[in-house]
């Protein structure tokens, strides 16, 4: 079983992130947010595929799922209190 902190220090290793979030508790299925100025200009499909390079191989086979939301620095201060943080 894949641990949720494992994919928050693989994310913040591979890319340069303001916050990163992860939660999931049966070990194959977790939500994220990331928020990163890697993002400024990027569509968010753009956005997800570069979290999910930073996860290689466990993408698909540990990981089963990564439900994501990501945030550029700016929309994430807009944000951030609406959901909670």
């Amino acid at each position: 079983m894949f641990e949720a902190a494992e994919i928050k220090r693989l994310i913040e290793q591979g890319m340069a992130c303001e916050f990163v979030e992860v939660q999931g508790d049966d070990g194959v299925h977790f939500t994220g947010i990331v928020v990163s100025a890697e993002f400024e200009g990027k569509p968010k499909v753009r956005q997800h595929q570069a979290v999910y390079a930073t996860l290689g191989r466990f993408m698909g086979n540990e990981i089963h799922a990564l439900q994501l939301q990501t945030y550029t620095p700016t929309k994430w201060a807009e944000v951030r209190t609406d959901l909670g943080f």
